[in-house]
């Protein structure tokens, strides 16, 4: 009789001792190993994971998130000129999420496409002379330093990732001087003089129309009003 009351009391502390212990233990098994990330985020400080993040970033920065989502139908149309309407359209959306929560607009990443690839219909099979690879040209060494492969850069996507990177960057060498950045973007000396007349005269036309689009939308607005 003893020996079985001693048994049940020893089962009661170990029952009691696993019930105390069950919190934590519940605790250190929720917390999974945290998820590797395989590219720096674009903020070297925070690792912007989620479209809330980036979406706020942007609102911070004072952009307009109507005036981005306005550059795409005309980046898209400038795109379509040149390569199939369903690529012109993923290259536009590349253009757009791929600068929130950055400095940059739309139109900043597509300029710099249509300069450097239009020539070969935007193709992200596209190499310089030099070894520039993907529809925003990026060198190997270049790719390697912002954490991609030169195989990489035939994926759009990626390619855009470090154009992006690649941009921030020489936006930070040129002391904020976006101008500066984007002809550091190509490089030094007489051909970067002209590929800074190219971007210019692109964006021009670009903003052009984006301006005819904009008017478009308010008559048909204002039509529709009187209606």
């Amino acid at each position: 009789m003893i020996k079985k009351t001693a048994i049940k009391k020893t089962y009661y502390l170990l029952a009691g001792a696993i019930l105390l212990l069950l919190p934590v233990l519940f605790s250190a098994c929720s917390k999974g190993p945290q998820p590797v990330t395989c590219h720096a985020s674009l903020d070297e400080n925070l690792h912007e994971t989620s479209l809330e993040k980036e979406i706020r970033n942007v609102m911070e920065k004072g952009i307009s998130l109507d005036e981005r989502r306005r550059q795409v139908p005309v980046i898209e149309h400038f795109f379509a000129r040149l390569t199939t309407p369903e690529r012109a359209r993923n290259l536009a959306a590349l253009c757009y999420f791929k600068t929130l929560g950055t400095p940059f607009s739309p139109i900043d990443l597509a300029e710099i496409a249509l300069v450097e690839t239009g020539g070969h219909r935007l193709s992200s099979r596209a190499t310089s002379e030099k070894g520039a690879i993907g529809v925003w040209q990026l060198m190997p060494t270049q790719a390697r330093s912002h954490g991609y492969t030169p195989r990489e850069m035939r994926n759009d996507e990626k390619c855009a990732e470090a154009a992006v990177r690649t941009l921030l960057s020489k936006l930070a060498t040129a002391d904020g001087n976006m101008d500066r950045a984007k002809k550091l973007y190509c490089g030094v000396g007489s051909k970067a003089e002209a590929y800074i007349v190219k971007l210019r005269i692109t964006r021009q036309a670009l903003l052009e129309e984006l301006d005819r689009s904009k008017t478009t939308v308010a008559l048909n607005e204002k039509e529709s009003a009187i209606q």
